[in-house]
């Protein structure tokens, strides 16, 4: 699912965001992979070796948290983020373009907040080390912090199409 500008041309900053997008989705899929991979090591290890590799649920918690907030990061791109768009969907055009704009600003914020917030909880966080695999407690807040920053980036791509007036259609088949 994607949303694509409806017979537009797409900007140098679009074709921008979209290249972080697809690099974002093949980052996720890699660590998918992995975590199905580590998690078959546990099960092994469990189960024929008879002695539990200990640092595999540290390690998947580290992935299930940028697996997620990059997932999020990449919704808002794609328009296929979690929202409640039945007020928007039935209101006539003029309010529906409100409720989009606000939308996209209330995003730009957040994110905004999102990314200031969990930088400082990386500083913070940084020299406390993560039990069993001996890396920074920050790095738990490392995908927050992009996922803020993916946010602004990708609504602030939404708002510059809204002011130029271009129709976001939301492509189900991809």
């Amino acid at each position: 699912m994607s949303a694509e500008p409806a017979s537009h041309e797409k900007s140098l900053y679009d074709k921008f965001l979209d290249f972080i997008c697809d690099i974002s989705i093949a980052v996720a899929g890699v660590a998918m992979v992995f975590m199905t991979v580590i998690f078959g090591w546990l099960v092994y290890g469990r189960y024929v070796l008879n002695a539990t590799p200990t640092w595999v649920e540290q390690v998947s918690l580290l992935l299930v948290v940028f697996i997620g907030f990059i997932g999020a990061s990449i919704g808002i791109h794609k328009s296929t983020h979690l929202g409640v768009s039945f007020f928007r969907d039935i209101a006539p055009r003029p309010v529906k373009r409100a409720f989009e704009f606000i939308s996209h600003v209330v995003l730009v914020i957040f994110g905004w907040v999102m990314m200031v917030n969990s930088y400082d909880l990386v500083l913070f966080k940084w020299t406390t080390q993560i039990p069993l695999i001996h890396l920074p407690e920050g790095l738990r807040a490392i995908p927050i912090m992009l996922c803020g920053g993916f946010t602004v980036l990708y609504s602030i791509g939404h708002l510059i199409r809204f002011f130029k007036g271009i129709e976001e259609v939301v492509d189900i088949t991809e």
